[in-house]
């Protein structure tokens, strides 16, 4: 952090008309860098597995959205084809060719698909698990990679036995599991989740992103985390804490920038910190319009959009953050600008205020965020 103060510093003091301009989109851009982490997922599958549904899932789209990933009963992957999360476009999923298709022979799958380029494999069938599929996780395997498998379409496996006389859910999902299992045995460490894509806050959704929590390195961690959609209060809870962390370190660098005596840049900068990290918020935790119609129609609560009062989810949707956070900004900056510029203390009080004061905001917006995001759920059964 220390280096990327420096950075930032060593812009604001460059001559030339754009410096504020310059220093500003620089600290706009470490910002940035606290949440867009890479992550590149493949996931393959065979024709009809469930592929493409997923992966749309994963990005909160529906299939008939615009930059969907293709569905079908057809073979529609003829290559790996990335699929850039919508506010987090270093997220990416991989829809694989399945195994064993025209161009993609099961000898040199692995080597053809470049196996190099991803975090994680996930698997998806939605029926039993082939031949194919177990080879590839072998190989993967050997490779030391991570693996998943999905038995996707499980709402569909429940509706087609929930007519029966002695219908369970559970003993239900239990003998599918088993029978999954049973079916992977030779594979060493084998993990199976039932998903259903169509609704990720039933079955074993949550499951998978904590156990992909704790398999995962730190920073793609904080990728998946902030790129999946909130189906269930446990993996907002989980989102709150990691934007806990990301607030201090905004804050630090807000303190950075302070101790430089730039009329208005740290007004400017820590504008931009502020609306970037509440924004990162806005998007992660679903409250954007898209998000919040998709789940209003899915738990049919139409009215699921009235719940919000908060001034800072309304100024995020109509663009107006920005001037949201600009008067409580502005009198700060100048104590901390005349600070700046008393000689030794003078830098070091600059820093600890601006901080300080960003600290605050950052943590305040984040519990408005965070509570609003609560209620919703509750209002929506998500608990």
């Amino acid at each position: 952090m220390a280096s990327q103060n420096a950075d930032i510093n060593e812009a604001i003091l460059a001559s030339g008309e754009s410096t504020l301009e310059r220093a500003t989109a620089r600290a706009q851009e470490q910002t940035n860098e606290l949440f867009n982490i890479s992550l590149n997922i493949a996931v393959t599958g065979e024709t009809g597995s469930g592929k493409s549904t997923f992966i749309n899932a994963i990005r909160g789209l529906s299939d008939d959205d615009e930059g969907a990933a293709e569905t079908g009963v057809t073979e529609t992957t003829k290559e790996p084809t990335p699929y850039k999360h919508p506010t987090m476009p270093r997220v990416v999923l991989w829809d694989l060719p399945g195994i064993g298709s025209a161009n993609f022979k099961a000898k040199t799958y692995l080597k053809d698909v470049k196996i190099d380029n991803y975090d994680f494999f996930i698997i998806i069938s939605s029926e039993r698990f082939r031949e194919n599929d177990k080879m590839l996780a072998k190989e993967i395997q050997k490779r030391k990679k991570l693996f998943y498998f999905i038995r996707s379409k499980i709402d569909n496996d429940i509706r087609a036995e929930e007519g029966r006389r002695n219908f369970n859910r559970e003993e239900t999902l239990s003998k599918i599991r088993r029978y999954c299992e049973e079916n992977l045995k030779e594979i060493q460490n084998a993990r199976v989740f039932l998903i259903s894509s169509k609704n990720l806050s039933e079955y074993d959704f949550e499951a998978l992103v904590f156990t992909l929590m704790s398999d995962l390195p730190e920073q793609k961690q904080k990728a998946l985390l902030q790129s999946v959609p909130v189906s269930s209060l446990a993996i907002l809870e989980k989102k709150v804490k990691m934007f806990e962390k990301a607030a201090w370190a905004a804050a630090f660098l807000s303190g950075g920038i302070a101790v430089v005596p730039v009329p208005g840049l740290s007004l400017a900068c820590d504008a931009s910190i502020l609306v970037t990290f509440f924004t990162s918020c806005y998007h992660s935790f679903g409250l954007d319009d898209k998000s919040l119609d998709r789940l209003a129609e899915r738990v049919n609560k139409p009215h699921l959009k009235s719940l919000i009062k908060s001034p800072l989810v309304l100024g995020l949707a109509s663009d107006s953050a920005m001037r949201l956070q600009m008067s409580a900004l502005a009198g700060q900056s100048v104590v901390e600008y005349l600070c700046s510029l008393v000689p030794g203390v003078g830098s070091a009080a600059a820093s600890l205020m601006s901080f300080g004061f960003t600290y605050y905001l950052l943590q305040k917006g984040l519990k408005e965020l965070a509570d609003t995001t609560r209620a919703v759920l509750r209002e929506a059964g998500l608990q």
